[in-house]
Protein backbone atom coordinates (compact mmCIF):
# COMPACT_ATOMS: atom_id res chain seq x y z
CA UNK A 1 0.00 0.00 0.00
CA UNK A 2 1.17 3.57 -0.83
CA UNK A 3 2.18 5.77 2.16
CA UNK A 4 0.69 8.98 2.22
CA UNK A 5 3.52 11.29 3.52
CA UNK A 6 2.78 15.42 5.42
CA UNK A 7 5.33 17.82 4.69
CA UNK A 8 3.91 21.36 6.01
CA UNK A 9 6.05 24.62 7.05
CA UNK A 10 4.56 25.42 10.80
CA UNK A 11 5.84 28.55 13.27
CA UNK A 12 7.49 27.52 16.80
CA UNK A 13 4.07 28.45 18.03
CA UNK A 14 1.90 25.58 16.35
CA UNK A 15 0.44 27.69 13.07
CA UNK A 16 0.86 26.74 9.28
CA UNK A 17 0.13 30.62 8.40
CA UNK A 18 -1.75 33.92 9.95
CA UNK A 19 -5.06 34.66 10.90
CA UNK A 20 -5.25 35.78 6.91
CA UNK A 21 -3.68 33.23 5.60
CA UNK A 22 0.16 35.16 5.80
CA UNK A 23 3.05 33.31 5.54
CA UNK A 24 5.89 36.09 5.58
CA UNK A 25 7.13 34.66 8.44
CA UNK A 26 8.20 31.25 6.58
CA UNK A 27 12.23 30.89 6.19
CA UNK A 28 12.73 30.71 1.77
CA UNK A 29 16.52 30.67 1.69
CA UNK A 30 16.74 27.23 1.97
CA UNK A 31 20.20 25.83 2.32
CA UNK A 32 21.43 22.81 0.52
CA UNK A 33 21.56 20.30 2.76
CA UNK A 34 17.20 21.09 3.82
CA UNK A 35 16.85 21.20 -0.53
CA UNK A 36 17.97 17.73 -0.47
CA UNK A 37 15.71 16.67 2.36
CA UNK A 38 13.30 17.34 0.10
CA UNK A 39 14.21 15.78 -2.65
CA UNK A 40 15.05 12.95 -0.88
CA UNK A 41 11.11 13.08 0.16
CA UNK A 42 9.59 13.53 -2.83
CA UNK A 43 11.60 11.51 -4.71
CA UNK A 44 9.53 8.25 -4.35
CA UNK A 45 5.91 10.45 -4.75
CA UNK A 46 3.88 10.38 -8.06
CA UNK A 47 0.86 11.87 -6.53
CA UNK A 48 0.32 15.23 -4.51
CA UNK A 49 -3.12 15.73 -2.51
CA UNK A 50 -4.14 19.30 -1.91
CA UNK A 51 -7.42 21.04 -0.25
CA UNK A 52 -9.08 23.35 -2.39
CA UNK A 53 -8.12 26.68 -1.30
CA UNK A 54 -4.40 26.07 -1.08
CA UNK A 55 -4.92 24.20 -4.73
CA UNK A 56 -5.92 27.79 -5.95
CA UNK A 57 -3.08 29.73 -5.60
CA UNK A 58 -0.23 26.60 -5.23
CA UNK A 59 -0.98 25.22 -8.64
CA UNK A 60 -1.50 28.26 -10.81
CA UNK A 61 1.85 29.96 -8.96
CA UNK A 62 4.05 26.40 -10.25
CA UNK A 63 2.20 26.52 -13.56
CA UNK A 64 3.10 30.44 -14.08
CA UNK A 65 7.07 29.40 -12.24
CA UNK A 66 8.15 26.50 -14.58
CA UNK A 67 11.71 27.44 -13.90
CA UNK A 68 11.66 27.93 -10.42
CA UNK A 69 13.69 25.38 -8.71
CA UNK A 70 11.22 22.73 -7.45
CA UNK A 71 8.78 23.60 -10.14
CA UNK A 72 9.14 20.62 -12.40
CA UNK A 73 7.77 18.08 -9.48
CA UNK A 74 4.57 20.45 -8.80
CA UNK A 75 3.97 20.93 -12.45
CA UNK A 76 4.53 17.61 -13.57
CA UNK A 77 3.29 15.37 -11.04
CA UNK A 78 -0.26 13.78 -10.87
CA UNK A 79 -2.22 16.47 -8.40
CA UNK A 80 -5.70 15.67 -6.60
CA UNK A 81 -7.71 18.18 -5.00
CA UNK A 82 -9.99 17.88 -2.42
CA UNK A 83 -13.09 20.08 -2.82
CA UNK A 84 -16.47 20.23 -2.39
CA UNK A 85 -17.07 23.33 -4.27
CA UNK A 86 -15.16 22.87 -7.42
CA UNK A 87 -17.15 21.16 -10.24
CA UNK A 88 -14.29 20.52 -12.62
CA UNK A 89 -10.65 20.99 -12.62
CA UNK A 90 -8.95 23.50 -15.01
CA UNK A 91 -5.29 22.37 -14.10
CA UNK A 92 -2.78 20.49 -15.74
CA UNK A 93 -2.80 17.00 -14.76
CA UNK A 94 -4.99 17.69 -11.62
CA UNK A 95 -8.39 15.87 -11.07
CA UNK A 96 -10.89 16.35 -8.44
CA UNK A 97 -11.73 14.25 -5.46
CA UNK A 98 -15.15 14.92 -4.15
CA UNK A 99 -16.43 12.46 -1.64
CA UNK A 100 -15.62 11.19 1.61
CA UNK A 101 -12.19 11.97 2.52
CA UNK A 102 -11.37 8.73 4.04
CA UNK A 103 -12.64 6.68 1.05
CA UNK A 104 -10.98 8.82 -1.18
CA UNK A 105 -7.66 8.92 0.41
CA UNK A 106 -7.96 4.75 0.75
CA UNK A 107 -8.85 4.88 -2.62
CA UNK A 108 -5.50 6.57 -3.51
CA UNK A 109 -3.29 4.49 -1.02
CA UNK A 110 -4.69 1.05 -2.75
CA UNK A 111 -3.67 2.13 -5.92
CA UNK A 112 -0.44 1.10 -7.19
CA UNK A 113 2.49 3.94 -7.40
CA UNK A 114 5.19 5.95 -5.34
CA UNK A 115 4.33 7.41 -2.11
CA UNK A 116 1.35 10.55 -2.03
CA UNK A 117 2.47 14.21 -0.31
CA UNK A 118 0.45 15.91 0.87
CA UNK A 119 1.07 19.75 1.36
CA UNK A 120 -2.05 21.28 2.83
CA UNK A 121 -4.21 24.24 3.42
CA UNK A 122 -5.09 24.13 7.18
CA UNK A 123 -8.21 23.03 6.84
CA UNK A 124 -7.65 20.16 4.77
CA UNK A 125 -4.79 18.61 6.52
CA UNK A 126 -5.95 18.87 9.71
CA UNK A 127 -9.10 16.51 8.42
CA UNK A 128 -6.28 14.14 7.09
CA UNK A 129 -5.00 13.89 10.65
CA UNK A 130 -7.86 13.88 12.40
CA UNK A 131 -8.97 10.68 10.42
CA UNK A 132 -5.04 9.00 10.83
CA UNK A 133 -5.14 8.91 7.32
CA UNK A 134 -1.27 10.34 7.52
CA UNK A 135 1.58 7.67 7.38
CA UNK A 136 4.68 10.21 8.28
CA UNK A 137 4.42 14.03 9.27
CA UNK A 138 7.58 16.01 8.02
CA UNK A 139 6.95 19.22 10.10
CA UNK A 140 9.60 22.31 9.05
CA UNK A 141 9.69 24.36 12.34
CA UNK A 142 10.48 27.73 11.33
CA UNK A 143 12.06 29.86 13.97
CA UNK A 144 9.27 31.99 13.91
CA UNK A 145 6.57 32.64 16.77
CA UNK A 146 3.63 34.22 14.74
CA UNK A 147 1.04 34.32 18.54
CA UNK A 148 -2.12 33.25 16.49
CA UNK A 149 -3.01 31.78 12.99
CA UNK A 150 -4.00 28.73 11.59
CA UNK A 151 -3.73 25.46 13.31
CA UNK A 152 -3.54 21.99 11.73
CA UNK A 153 -3.69 20.33 15.35
CA UNK A 154 -7.06 21.45 16.66
CA UNK A 155 -8.21 21.61 19.91
CA UNK A 156 -10.42 18.94 20.95
CA UNK A 157 -8.39 16.02 18.53
CA UNK A 158 -6.35 13.72 19.60
CA UNK A 159 -3.79 12.04 18.03
CA UNK A 160 -0.81 10.64 18.92
CA UNK A 161 3.08 10.39 17.17
CA UNK A 162 6.19 8.57 18.05
CA UNK A 163 9.46 10.44 16.86
CA UNK A 164 11.05 8.89 13.83
CA UNK A 165 13.87 11.35 13.42
CA UNK A 166 15.10 15.00 13.36
CA UNK A 167 17.56 17.23 11.72
CA UNK A 168 18.67 21.00 12.06
CA UNK A 169 19.27 23.03 9.03
CA UNK A 170 22.11 26.07 9.18
CA UNK A 171 18.84 27.82 7.19
CA UNK A 172 17.18 27.83 10.90
CA UNK A 173 14.23 25.51 10.27
CA UNK A 174 14.19 22.01 12.60
CA UNK A 175 12.66 19.47 10.96
CA UNK A 176 10.76 16.67 12.91
CA UNK A 177 9.77 13.66 11.16
CA UNK A 178 6.73 11.83 12.86
CA UNK A 179 4.40 8.59 12.61
CA UNK A 180 1.58 7.81 13.77
CA UNK A 181 1.65 5.80 17.36
CA UNK A 182 -1.18 3.48 16.66
CA UNK A 183 -2.42 1.15 18.89
CA UNK A 184 -1.79 -2.79 17.82
CA UNK A 185 -4.41 -3.59 19.83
Amino acid sequence: MRKLKLQMQLSIDGFVAGPEGQMDWMVTNWDDELKAYVKQITEPVDCIILGRKLAQGFIPFWAANPEAEGADIFNNTRKVVFTHTLDRSEWKNTTLARGNVVDEVAALKAQQGGDIIAYGGATFVSSLIERQLIDELHLFINPAAIGKGMPIFNAGSRSLFKLAGSQAFSCGIVVLRYEPARSNS
